[in-house]
């Protein structure tokens, strides 16, 4: 069984290094988040201020980072609990990035929604790690929707 509990960026970026398929680890953050079980941590979200200055209003947060080892349902509890934590404090939206070729079978499974499949994502250094072709999805999780 799968327990939710806070992490450190420190961990968090430590789990990203050795499980997510494409990003670094995160900079900075708002908070984080990580999903156990039987002691072992299966999975973490970062979140943080968004990246791109046209949604950083002060009520927008974004989910910088998701990394699972592959733990059902893991990647979707922590999305769940990003955008509850999110709420708790005040914020109105809570906005990630993915590839089109992940599916987002988590982000929907989580009630989340694509708002933009032609949208940037991460900063022109994590941009450039990415090839330069590959579009990203921009998708929402926002009061009343």
């Amino acid at each position: 069984m799968l327990t939710l509990h806070p992490v450190t960026l420190k961990q968090a970026n430590s789990f990203v290094q050795a499980h997510h398929r494409h990003h670094r680890p995160a900079r900075g953050c708002k908070f984080c988040l990580g999903v156990s079980a039987d002691g072992e941590l299966r999975g973490v979200a970062v979140v943080a201020r968004p990246v791109s200055r046209m949604l950083d209003d002060g009520l927008t947060a974004e989910v910088v980072r998701v990394a699972t080892d592959g733990a059902r349902n893991a990647c979707s509890m922590l999305l769940g609990a990003a955008w509850r934590a999110c709420k708790a404090m005040g914020y109105h939206r809570l906005v990630t990035y993915t590839l089109p070729e992940e599916g987002g079978a988590s982000l929907r499974g989580a009630g989340w929604r694509l708002v933009d499949s032609k949208a940037g994502g991460g900063s022109g250094a994590e941009q450039a790690a990415l090839a330069s072709s590959t579009p990203s999805q921009r998708v929402t999780k926002q009061d009343g929707r």
